[in-house]
């Protein structure tokens, strides 16, 4: 792709957010759409977003699972960015009707770094060393690609689909509990829709976000202290709409949940 359609795909996706009316597949459009291409793509839709007065506070991690890798026949998780205008507190009704499109539930382990630290050459230890604390999290995930008909270039531009996150009310320190195991309940209405534990991304989340600050470490990017880093799904995604209610429960860490309206 050349510079003038990599903007405009950039730009649409900034309008489609804005408007809450999806577009058509990148990768159906542009035959020649690379990852870098798609990377390129998302930092033009985040630089509408801060031109717009919003601020970026954090990183995601997604594509992090097996299931989710084989669906989109890509063997790397990507990234995108947060901004404070997609963070929720804990008891804050989330207003998925009048800001998403086409929303999804996952529950994560989202880390807080106390330092700035970056990559190349990171190792889990320097991870942990940096983090101040995890903390249960709520991740809903949008597309403004119709009908989720996405491959790994469409939600790369897409800012890795993000939408709003909402972060629990107990802080643990990572270095107390072995995040690899710690198990995961997500209930919804009342009713348990899925388990999961840390080792279904990438092994543990540790693990993501490691890839993540030598990833970007490659491109002169750091980790920033205070910023939330949400390390990837340990469950499957779930679809949500107005007056669903979703908790989770992390075992040695806490839960966090949500309302939707």
């Amino acid at each position: 792709m050349n510079q003038e359609q990599i903007q405009h795909a950039g730009d649409e996706l900034y309008d489609a957010l804005v408007n809450r009316t999806p577009v058509k597949p990148l990768t159906e459009r542009f035959d020649d759409i690379s990852i870098e291409d798609a990377y390129h793509i998302s930092l033009r839709m985040v630089e509408r977003r801060v031109a717009a007065g919003e601020r970026i506070i954090g990183k995601k991690i997604g594509v992090t699972s097996k299931a989710v890798q084989n669906m989109l026949n890509v063997h790397q998780p990507d990234f995108g960015f947060l901004t404070d205008k997609m963070a929720y507190s804990q008891g804050q009704e989330m207003p998925i009707s009048e800001t998403l499109i086409q929303p999804k539930a996952e529950g994560e382990i989202a880390f807080v770094m106390k330092k700035d630290i970056m990559g190349p050459g990171l190792t889990n230890a320097d991870i942990l060393a940096a983090t101040d604390f995890v903390i249960p999290c709520f991740e809903v995930v949008d597309s403004r690609i119709e009908d989720w008909k996405i491959k790994i270039q469409d939600t790369v531009a897409d800012n890795a689909s993000c939408g709003l996150f909402v972060l629990g009310d107990t802080a643990i320190d990572p270095r107390d509990i072995d995040l690899a195991t710690c198990g995961m309940v997500v209930e919804k209405n009342g009713e348990i829709i899925s388990t999961g534990a840390g080792a279904a991304a990438l092994g543990s989340p540790v693990n993501c976000v490691t890839w993540l600050a030598n990833t970007l470490g490659q491109f002169g990017i750091p980790l920033k202290a205070g910023e939330v880093i949400l390390s990837g799904s340990l469950v499957p995604l779930e679809p949500v709409k107005a007056g669903d209610y979703m908790s989770v429960t992390i075992g040695g860490i806490g839960s966090a949940s949500v309302r939707f309206v």
